[in-house]
């Protein structure tokens, strides 16, 4: 018994998420190469959007991971629960 699990997220969602985070993060990469600061402020501040960015999509892994991991395993009980009940029969009379 194998059932698909259909995507919550629209295209639209997808596509508004993916322009949302390019728009942020080169208006951040934008206001930092504006600032009026010597470079080295700019590099660490540079460096700190990079590393806030990989730090998110690290997040978002493994939040996902989390979640995927706990329907496999809800699955997987699923399973053995469905195989229980179809094996089971009320009326059988066991000899004795």
């Amino acid at each position: 018994m194998t059932t698909q699990l259909q995507s919550r997220t629209t295209s639209a969602y997808y596509l508004q998420a993916i322009l949302s985070f390019g728009l942020a993060s080169a208006a951040l990469a934008i206001g930092i190469a504006y600032l009026p600061v010597s470079s080295w402020v700019r590099g660490f501040l540079a460096v700190g959007l990079l590393y806030e960015i990989t730090s998110a999509f690290t997040l978002a892994k493994v939040i996902r991971d989390r979640q995927e991991e706990g329907a496999l395993t809800s699955r997987v009980d699923q399973a053995r629960l469905d195989k229980l009940l179809a094996e089971h029969d009320p009326f059988r009379v066991d000899a004795a």
